[in-house]
């Protein structure tokens, strides 16, 4: 991989691997996390509880982002992943319940699922990239012995956008749960998990939260906490985790019951440095600057012949994420081209993905495209 020091980054998912090259915007999650490291390295334990204010700091941030009703309803754990296979373990799943969800979703919200058929519970994959109405397709496959339906909130390689009010509404007047994979819009589409009843939200911090890997969120409706059967257990997720001494212990009534062990805490620095900036900055004015940049990007891409793929989300469809279909070429060859030359994409849907962010100019996508369309000559 080569050295990004000059380089502009046109994807979340890769811009972990040096936040100075696009300073400053993204840059202050790798201060925090630098800052945290020097003490923890010099001083270590003196300045916890330090630290554990800025980790009450980063429940209501998020809590802020979503709309829950409480710090408390936040939990924070590794990655997305974690927190759908807590409610994949979790529920008292019946021979013969169905799981709604999309059909080549990205992996994390479909193998999670895909695992339970050992308890006789079936996954439905419905195909929303060709349907006119992917909200109605869905809707369609929901039945009687339908359970959950298991959506992300946007496509991860063409950045089709679902309606998750109309699909809640549906959920909740039909006694289906409703879990959302919100990696891919949570800090650069406005996110309401009350207008959406969603049951559970799941997102990772590392992409448009611009954090580093290793830390996510994760909600769960109030009224199911307590339903969601616990399979990992430690000091971290009693109600009182100081009392070391206790011989009688109950999981906490918050979601902190679904961490259970030591936070952690860099990443929390890190996360809660760049969250800031982003509520700060609103997610409002942040999918209006993206959303330019995208129709910036289609226009001029369209200038050179070059056409989106097939279900990539545009117009109320439309997201962060725009992938461009390559006419034959291979994704991943494009990809390590562009690569080489320090523009930072992601090969996605058999396509080139764009996912620009605040800290993107036109002119950068200017560049990109011209470096594209001159490796496809």
């Amino acid at each position: 991989m080569p050295r990004l020091h000059d380089a502009f980054v046109l994807d979340p998912d890769l811009i972990y691997l040096n936040h100075a090259a696009v300073a400053p915007w993204p840059k202050a999650s790798a201060d925090a996390a630098a800052a945290f490291a020097a003490q923890n390295a010099h001083t270590g334990a003196e300045h916890y509880p330090a630290w554990l204010a800025v980790e009450a700091r980063l429940r209501e941030r998020l809590a802020r982002l979503i709309n829950a009703t409480s710090p408390d309803d936040i939990a924070l754990v590794k990655n997305t992943s974690e927190a759908l296979s807590m409610v994949a373990s979790g529920l008292d799943w019946r021979p013969g319940d169905e799981i709604v969800g999309i059909a080549g979703d990205f992996p994390s919200n479909r193998f999670v699922w895909q695992a339970l058929t050992d308890r006789e519970v079936h996954f439905v994959p419905v195909d929303i990239l060709t349907a006119a109405d992917p909200e109605a397709a869905l809707i369609a496959a929901i039945g009687p012995r339908t359970r959950l339906l298991a959506v992300s909130s946007v496509h991860f390689a063409t950045g089709l956008r679902l309606d998750l009010e109309r699909l809640g509404a549906h959920c909740r007047a039909n006694g289906v749960l409703f879990c959302i994979d919100a990696i891919q819009s949570l800090g650069v589409i406005p996110f309401d998990v009350a207008a959406c009843q969603a049951d559970f939200v799941a997102a990772d911090g590392h992409k448009w939260l611009l954090g580093p890997e290793g830390l996510a969120l994760f909600y769960c409706r109030p009224a199911l906490r307590d339903q969601l059967r616990l399979h990992q257990f430690g000091w971290h997720m009693v109600e009182n985790p100081g009392d070391y001494g206790a011989s009688d212990w109950q999981p906490a009534t918050t979601a902190r019951r679904f961490e259970c062990g030591s936070p952690n805490m860099l990443g929390i620095h890190a996360l809660e440095a760049s969250l800031a900036l982003i509520i700060q900055t609103g997610v409002e004015h942040i999918f209006s600057h993206i959303t330019n940049l995208i129709c910036h990007l289609i226009e001029e891409a369209g200038k050179t012949g070059l056409q989106t793929v097939p279900g990539s989300g545009l117009g109320e469809r439309g997201s962060g994420i725009i992938t461009l279909a390559l006419n034959g070429a291979d994704a991943t060859t494009v990809w390590q081209k562009l690569m080489d030359q320090r523009i930072v994409t992601a090969p996605r849907g058999g396509g080139i993905r764009f996912s620009p962010h605040l800290h993107n100019t036109p002119a950068q996508i200017d560049q990109a495209l011209a470096a594209l369309a001159a490796e496809l000559k």
